[in-house]
């Protein structure tokens, strides 16, 4: 179909959740000094124009982004994603919002390599040309689920693997679970970082135990609700899946999450979630 466009989205309340995520991992992972692999399965446009048409069609951003931005009690949990924001953001100005690929580039060292596929026609020359002067990457228009057979294991056996489908079809559902077993019978030891929204729960909830079902141990679920479940039209909640998150992922999101709910959420509604689908 190929019909999502990100810049409709880009900088709301999942935003900021799924790049909080993938921010900590990453800082993680750059503990040893050994290069990893960014893999980023479904990568965008990667830079996003908040004064663009789609973004004020919306204004989803002011409700995500623009909450924490520049608050002076942030949690030390959001100073590396927020390193990423400031540095496409000079004079105090949110005019850009960087999608998971900049936010990979920013973060990453020398030694490290990022991996990124976009099928959509107009999405992929734009994250193409973000990435012309970086020698560490790669950027193709290629099948995102492809990557986790073709590009897995890793030259150097460690590796961040970011599956953030649009959902545009009802059988991304089962494609990410699909997706996540061939990649982790490839490369076990990798770090997975799952995307999902939460438009019907049941979607959510099928999709969990479908992971349940693979027999892959120490998963990880991560969930920030902005509005109680509903079975009416759009997205009440998003969340993170993480195989074989770092050791220190649950204490940082457990401490960051409720911060986040509570200044994205000033209503008070919705929930927080950070428990084990399958522990060790």
């Amino acid at each position: 179909m190929l019909s999502y466009r990100h810049s409709f989205h880009a900088g709301n309340h999942a935003d900021v959740v799924k790049h909080t995520v993938q921010s900590l991992i990453i800082e993680a992972l750059k503990e040893k000094e050994k290069p990893f692999l960014y893999l980023d399965t479904h990568a965008g446009a990667g830079r996003y124009f908040l004064g663009s048409e789609h973004a004020e069609k919306t204004g989803e951003y002011l409700e995500g982004i623009a909450r924490i931005w520049q608050r002076d009690d942030m949690p030390v949990e959001l100073e590396a994603y927020m390193s990423a924001v400031n540095a496409y953001n000079k004079g105090g100005y949110l005019k850009y919002y960087p999608g998971s690929p900049l936010i990979a580039r920013h973060l990453l060292r020398e030694q490290d390599q990022l991996h990124m596929t976009e099928l959509h026609p107009t999405d992929s020359p734009l994250l193409r040309h973000e990435f012309l002067k970086d020698d560490r990457s790669k950027v193709l228009r290629a099948d995102g689920y492809q990557q986790l057979k073709s590009q897995l294991p890793p030259q150097y056996r460690r590796g961040f693997i970011l599956i953030d489908p649009p959902y545009e079809l009802k059988t991304d559902y089962q494609a990410v679970v699909q997706g996540i077993q061939e990649g982790y019978k490839r490369f076990a030891t990798g770090v997975y970082a799952l995307w999902y929204p939460v438009v019907l729960r049941q979607q959510i909830k099928r999709m969990v135990k479908e992971l349940e079902e693979t027999g892959i141990r120490r998963i990880l679920q991560i969930e920030l609700a902005v509005q109680p479940d509903s079975d009416r039209r759009g997205m009440t909640a998003s969340g993170m899946i993480v195989i074989n998150p770092p050791w220190k992922l649950e204490q940082q999101m457990s401490t960051v999450l409720p911060w986040l709910h509570r200044v994205l959420v000033p209503e008070g509604i919705g929930h927080t979630k950070v428990s084990w689908i399958t522990p060790e």
